[in-house]
């Protein structure tokens, strides 16, 4: 009897996680990936010989399936759990809020609304049926937690932030699950704790790539796949065709509508494109000294660019990167925006001075090198009624199946629950069930 066989388009977890417990189960096993390494949106870059996340990455303590993935590959001895710290930046001023304590303390809000502020995760636990915050916008739903006080200091910047002009359109199951799962990480005393992989998310990339050959499995990269025909064959501009079992597309909806667009009616391709994405500039910064002692740190001044800065190497220590501080300032946007059209340099040219703002000592001169990193398909946009735009995981075609990040839901994209979706589909596949 024959291998069942799978081509799968896209190397990123989704696709390494189907692909390697499909090649556990004996299948025949094939990945296409268009870059020159794995990872999808966690790929990574070296950094003095250390992999380091273009993209800020870590885990949440309570992200089961991919701790059980790391444990299946007997890696678990490179997963390191850390306390972390949280700040907030808001009106020219930085405050700590990694406690509860650090929250009454919070002066920007009058007291009963620190109060309420602290209502939002007993309001989280409360939910049982998220099904019926479809109808309700995050900014709706905030505002009658926490108050127009609460909601405008803590909350608007944020959404604005990460959202731009589609903040006030987002669901609020999107900011429930956020804040859920958020809320599931910290310790008994309400401290974050937060996850992360010796070597960078690009090593646990790289072990389940060898996994998936040591079983058989191959994978092809700088190998992008120009279309899927009717029969489901993939095919190249080069005019190479693959043919399999099964055909499993792991790139965003639009790159599948694209990929489908000769082969299945115009009103389903039209139907993943419902669907809309906001893109990604992320500067990385390699600093000679620390700009703060803060992980993460929330930008809640309207004027400031970035929604975050992360300084990575409050997390995983300088050492690993022989002594050099590892900053990420994140913002998210519509690709059509001019700053997503911005060179490398004028980006850093651009962030400067508001770096400066932040933190008045900082000098140029602590910038060793930097890195600026785009993503057209960063965060797909959860809005009212999300559930009723999602494609099913199985196209009008056959043997052709979808699997991305935009049908994580109600929870949100990430490599955790990427390996689930990864995970599932394979033991449909396995197990012979319908989708």
């Amino acid at each position: 009897m024959s291998k069942q066989s799978v081509n799968i388009v896209g190397a990123g977890f989704t696709g390494l996680s189907l692909g390697y417990y499909l090649a556990k189960a004996g299948w025949q096993v094939t990945i296409f990936e268009k870059d020159s390494e794995p990872g999808g949106l966690a790929g990574s870059f070296k950094v003095e010989g250390e992999n380091l996340e273009k993209f800020y990455h870590h885990w949440f303590t309570n992200d089961q399936h991919i701790m059980d993935l790391i444990k299946d590959l007997k890696c678990e001895d490179h997963i390191v759990v850390r306390e972390t710290r949280t700040g907030m930046y808001f009106a020219n001023n930085f405050f700590k809020l990694s406690s509860p304590l650090d929250l009454l303390k919070f002066k920007p809000l009058s007291f009963i609304n620190r109060i309420r502020l602290g209502f939002v995760v007993l309001a989280v636990r409360l939910v049982k049926d998220w099904k019926k915050l479809e109808s309700i916008t995050a900014k709706d739903w905030l505002v009658k937690i926490c108050g127009k006080q609460g909601y405008q200091v803590v909350w608007e910047p944020l959404l604005k932030g990460k959202f731009g002009r589609y903040a006030e359109s987002v669901s609020a199951v999107w900011f429930w699950n956020k804040l859920k799962l958020r809320g599931g990480s910290r310790g008994e005393k309400g401290k974050e704790y937060l996850a992360y992989y010796k070597g960078g998310f690009a090593s646990l990339a790289e072990s389940m790539v060898s996994a998936i050959q040591e079983m058989g499995g191959s994978i092809h990269f700088n190998k992008g796949i120009s279309e899927v025909s009717k029969s489901g064959a993939l095919l190249t501009e080069a005019g190479e065709s693959f043919t399999a079992d099964k055909t499993v597309l792991t790139a965003p909806l639009p790159i599948c509508a694209s990929l489908l667009k000769n082969a299945t009616a115009e009103a389903y391709t039209a139907s993943l494109n419902e669907v809309q994405y906001i893109g990604n500039v992320c500067l990385t910064l390699e600093l000679n000294r620390s700009l703060s002692e803060i992980y993460w740190l929330n930008v809640n001044d309207p004027g400031f660019p970035f929604v975050g800065i992360i300084e990575h190497t409050n997390f995983e220590p300088k050492e690993s990167y022989k002594g050099r501080h590892i900053v990420y300032l994140s913002k998210y946007l519509p690709t059509d925006e001019a700053l997503y059209k911005m060179s490398e340099q004028e980006f850093y040219d651009y962030a400067v001075p508001f770096i400066q703002k932040m933190f008045p000592e900082f000098k140029t001169d602590w910038v060793i090198d930097y890195h600026v990193w785009k993503e057209a398909y960063s965060q797909p946009l959860v809005t009212l009624h999300y559930s009723k735009i999602i494609p099913e995981f199985k196209t009008p075609l056959e043997s052709v199946y979808i699997n991305s990040m935009a049908q994580i839901y109600p929870e949100d994209r990430g490599t955790n629950y990427a390996v689930r979706e990864g995970k599932l589909m394979a033991e449909k596949f396995i197990s012979g069930k319908n989708f």
